[in-house]
């Protein structure tokens, strides 16, 4: 009988221990997404500056229609893009693009001068280390998360119940420094 209760208490322990493993994948799932949805937030205040930033740009660089038109679409393929290795991508072409619009703007004092386009270059600054904030904390719960898919035994929870590595937000050295503003 003492054998059988023994038996019992250790079949107990171990569905609970399957429970514990089970909710902390859906935690940590959770807090990534979590995460990935504060990038999202700040991935979309950058879009919504980009159009102001431009049409700024607009009234003082009439020759470099082409420049304009580059970031625009640089900014739409961000914006379509889905899982976090396409936005990662994506998002250094725009940061790219970006770059090449504030070294246009040396070239125009007038443009340099503007009240909007500093306000603009400005808050541009501020959602750039919002955004790497958000970048910061998403990398870190994948890496949380995808090393408890990794390791043993939880490795064979996360295998049997469909819990599998995510991708980081990772962006390329050039672009890892926020966009220069110079007056």
């Amino acid at each position: 009988m003492q054998i059988f209760t023994v038996l019992l208490l250790l079949i107990i322990l171990a569905i609970l221990y399957l429970v514990f493993l089970y909710n902390r994948f859906v935690r940590m799932q959770n807090q990534c997404e979590e995460g990935w949805s504060g990038i999202s937030v700040q991935l979309k205040r950058r879009y919504d500056l980009i159009p102001n930033l431009v049409e700024c740009v607009k009234g003082y660089v009439k020759h470099e229609q082409n420049t304009l038109q580059q970031i625009i679409e640089k900014r739409n393929a961000a914006i379509k893009a889905e899982s976090p290795v396409q936005k990662a991508s994506a998002e250094n072409e725009l940061t790219q693009g970006l770059r090449s619009l504030f070294a246009l703007s040396e070239g125009y004092p007038d443009l340099k001068a503007s009240n909007n386009f500093i306000e603009l270059q400005n808050s541009l600054n501020k959602v750039e280390d919002d955004l790497q904030n958000a970048r910061r904390y998403y990398n870190a719960t994948v890496r949380n998360y995808n090393t408890a898919v990794d390791s043993f035994p939880s490795n064979l929870i996360a295998g049997h119940f469909g819990f599998s590595k995510k991708d980081f937000f990772d962006i390329e050295d050039s672009a890892r420094e926020n966009v220069k503003v110079a007056f």
